[in-house]
């Protein structure tokens, strides 16, 4: 039954709806609507012009509508009367095809057209830094392994525990917290759900995160590598598909070297998608030129990126870039946080539908550390050293593209190039420092 947003107001005390959408830079944003306006947004959507977001349109583009998705609405736990709805975009009474949203929803039909459900899981790391984003806020935090520093986390107790506390409010099922492996560095985990319900959820920790750091004088930041020396922000992301009985499909005894970690024949080609497009999908899920900052990092302060460099899979050993710490699901370790939470779940389900559409091989399993072994893997694919090879990666994959569809591929591929273009136009001090006297 879907929800009357005008009587959620009444019922809540809702003031005020933030109606949200996200572009294709991961931006958020929104409109505030009075509660009593709402009804009408909800059947005809709020007017945006897209050109004014990062959304391949011009100023002469018709009104763009955000109609708000109320199955997303959530009320404000730090301003209840507020609440946030995540919005799909229309346009003269069609869906936008390159908006990130219903690019995913494109995916997630199609799996459930072959009676399947992606299920996902994010591990949304992030910094706490003084509010000017200059250092890590907390200047006792130094330790060189600070991975799990009990007094590191307690002293930031409160925004953690705010923040916390509100997934406990909204019924995420938060589960754990820690302090990660740069100082200065968080990590908060909440149950998986359906990838949609996923991102939704994944775009609003974000922007609660960073709304919590404000309001105690702090920023927040899911930049892949804010800090040259310290471990990167990844964001983790876990994937097992289910059938339309709630039967994980991923989980069985397949054959071969799939088949002895606890992965079925349909989690082995799944799989076996996501190593085969995966030099492409760098382009979505580490899309920024900071992003190779961090898969492509040398060893920082702690000993270890944590990030991977090559397309390859392994058991339970955090050197790879797939990891399989039990049966029936997987963890890929390539995402970034500033991965768009939409995007990058369609990418995971595009990539993986083509693996079972083709019955893909996942190649073979390695166990080795790669951050000690890896030079010896002499016919490994290597993961994009930048964001540009990424992008070539993806405007090469044809089927990729045409997966996730042609109006969002180029687009993406159109403003992110650009974006390349701004970036290596730009002279750098170190430009200078190199090269002044040559």
């Amino acid at each position: 039954m879907t929800t009357d947003l005008a009587q959620f107001a009444k019922d809540t005390g809702v003031k005020y709806f933030m109606i949200s959408f996200t572009d294709l830079f991961g931006g958020q944003r929104a409109k505030l609507v009075p509660a009593p306006a709402i009804a009408g947004m909800q059947a005809e959507g709020a007017g945006f012009a897209g050109f004014a977001t990062w959304l391949d349109m011009t100023p002469a583009h018709p009104d763009m509508l955000a109609v708000p998705d109320p199955a997303s609405v959530i009320q404000l736990p730090w301003k209840p009367e507020v609440a946030w709805v995540a919005a799909n975009c229309v346009m003269e009474g069609e869906s936008v095809a390159q908006a990130p949203r219903n690019t995913l929803i494109r995916q997630v039909e199609a799996a459930a057209a072959q009676g399947l459900h992606v299920k996902t899981g994010v591990e949304a790391e992030f910094f706490l830094l003084t509010a000017d984003g200059s250092r890590i806020s907390d200047p006792a935090d130094t330790a060189e392994k600070p991975c799990y520093d009990q007094g590191a986390i307690m002293r930031r107790y409160d925004v953690i525990a705010e923040i916390g506390d509100y997934m406990l409010a909204l019924g995420w099922g938060p589960y754990q917290a820690d302090h990660e492996d740069a100082n200065g560095q968080f990590e908060m985990n909440w149950d998986f759900d359906n990838a949609l319900a996923t991102a939704d959820k994944h775009s609003f920790f974000k922007f609660m995160v960073k709304s919590v750091a404000e309001k105690h004088g702090l920023r927040a930041t899911f930049m892949p590598k804010p800090m040259p020396e310290l471990t990167g922000n990844g964001c983790h992301t876990h994937i097992s598909v289910w059938d339309a009985e709630g039967t994980n499909v991923f989980a069985g005894q397949g054959d071969g070297p799939t088949g002895e970690v606890g992965l079925s024949e349909a989690g082995r080609h799944f799989l076996g998608g996501l190593m085969h497009h995966a030099r492409a999908l760098t382009a979505l899920t580490n899309p920024t030129v900071n992003s190779y900052k961090r898969l492509n990092a040398p060893t920082t302060t702690s000993g270890a990126t944590w990030a991977p460099n090559a397309v390859t899979w392994t058991g339970n050993n955090r050197t790879h870039m797939v990891r399989v710490p039990g049966p029936g699901r997987f963890e890929l370790r390539l995402p970034d946080g500033a991965a768009n939470p939409y995007l990058l779940q369609a990418a995971i389900i595009a990539a993986g539908l083509s693996g079972l559409a083709t019955r893909a091989d996942p190649g073979p399993r390695h166990d080795i550390d790669m951050y000690a072994e890896g030079h010896t893997l002499t016919d490994t694919p290597k993961l994009p050293l930048n964001l540009l090879d990424a992008l070539r990666a993806f405007d090469a994959d044809t089927t990729l593209k045409t997966a996730l569809g042609p109006d969002f591929a180029s687009a993406f591929l159109k403003l992110k190039r650009a974006e390349w273009d701004a970036y290596v136009s730009h002279f750098s001090r170190w430009e200078k420092e190199h090269t002044l006297d040559v």
